[in-house]
């Protein structure tokens, strides 16, 4: 399976060669031996924060505005790095991406621990596969910023701010506090842009666990 991302070109998201977990153990709580290379989190009942349930689905958000395909991409390498046992397919991401309280349509639990680091993986392996989009995005939305000028100049970013404000307005509840401080285009556009330059930072080195950490800044018990 391919995945068209925003310049067209095929971005594959096999992941066959990498590392191959087992299922999460729902009797022992044992963890597929992948997430164990994000640090355990000391938080209150093992459940996210509201702010990290947050930013985690925003990442994804991102790829999806990043990927044509992303949202099967997500599910392709939540199945290949054998973390289905965590994430229960197609319903089972819904539900845990439904945790983020701005949603339209937001799941009262809360994102478990174990979950949050299945979705970070996931996130961070695709990330690196879509690494020279993410830079040249990265590069045009600092030539836009410096130099002004229209959008319509980098089509590229154009395409990505576009379907990012698209799908933040579909899935958010806008008439909510918080998704209501960043409604407008020049609002999202920064969040997005903020959203491309994390995706980038988790493809270098060590960057995943210093991603998976700063979700937690300030809130670690």
């Amino acid at each position: 399976m391919t995945a068209r991302a925003i310049d067209s070109s095929p971005t594959s998201v096999s992941v066959s060669a990498m590392q191959a977990t087992p299922e999460f153990n729902v009797m022992t709580g044992s963890e597929p031996s992948i997430l164990a290379t994000l640090a355990d989190i000391a938080v209150p009942n093992g459940e996210c924060p509201r702010r990290t349930e947050i930013q985690i689905d925003l990442l994804l958000l991102a790829i999806e505005a990043l990927d044509l395909t992303g949202s099967e991409a997500i599910l392709v390498t939540l199945e290949e790095l054998e973390l289905l046992g965590v994430i229960r397919g197609r319903v089972g991401l819904w539900k845990v991406r439904g945790t983020n309280p701005l949603r339209r349509f937001s799941q009262r639990r809360s994102m478990t621990v174990t979950e949050a680091k299945a979705l970070v993986v996931t996130a961070c392996y695709l990330a690196r596969r879509l690494t020279v989009l993410l830079r040249q995005l990265v590069i045009e939305q600092q030539q836009w910023k410096e130099r002004g000028g229209d959008l319509s100049e980098y089509p590229r970013l154009e395409d990505y701010l576009g379907r990012f404000r698209a799908h933040y307005r579909h899935r958010m509840n806008i008439r909510r506090v918080g998704p209501s401080l960043f409604n407008s285009d020049q609002q999202l556009n920064e969040m997005a842009g903020k959203l491309l330059s994390q995706l980038l930072f988790c493809t270098g080195t060590a960057g995943m666990q210093r991603l998976w950490t700063s979700l937690f800044d300030g809130e670690i018990a």
